[in-house]
């Protein structure tokens, strides 16, 4: 089961595992109701480094993001949910609406993306591409989300 560490614990970790000669895949998200769309999307961005680290939106960022009544489940039964997760090494709750200050400080040598996204469109790619990283798109086709699986249950 992989770990919910704070930023500092994360940034010491990464730190080890690049000295051991890891490379550092990091993905992100809201994940407000882990569903199969998202395993394999983590899946597939493990497949792209030794240690994958996952990026959760706080509360507040999940709420400016998705709008009224989200997140369902607050950050932290979130990121526990996720780091259960066998493909999951750490996950890292971030209150930014965007990731690129913490993709800034963590430098991960692959960012994956979902493939609602092409190389093109990830909002982070020149930030990524800044410090040498490469973007990479993963997981099935968007044939699942959380907005269209909370609108079959309110239907």
């Amino acid at each position: 089961m992989g770990a919910v560490v704070s930023r500092a614990d994360l940034m010491a970790r990464v730190a080890d595992a690049r000295r051991a000669g890891r490379s550092i895949a990091f993905a992100n998200g809201c994940f407000d109701l882990l569903h199969v769309g998202h395993v394999r999307y983590l899946a597939g961005a493990r497949a792209c480094g030794d240690l994958l680290v996952v990026g959760i939106n706080g509360d507040a960022s999940v709420a400016r993001l998705k709008g009224e009544g989200r997140p369902l489940m607050p950050a932290a039964e979130r990121a526990l949910l996720v780091a259960a997760l066998r493909s999951v090494d750490h996950v890292v709750v971030f209150e930014e609406d965007d990731v690129s200050r913490l993709l800034l400080a963590l430098r991960p040598d692959v960012h994956c993306k979902g493939t609602d996204y092409t190389p093109d469109t990830v909002p982070e790619r020149e930030v990524v591409r800044s410090y040498g990283g490469r973007v990479a798109i993963v997981g099935d086709p968007k044939d699942h989300d959380t907005s269209g699986l909370l609108a079959r249950l309110r239907g």
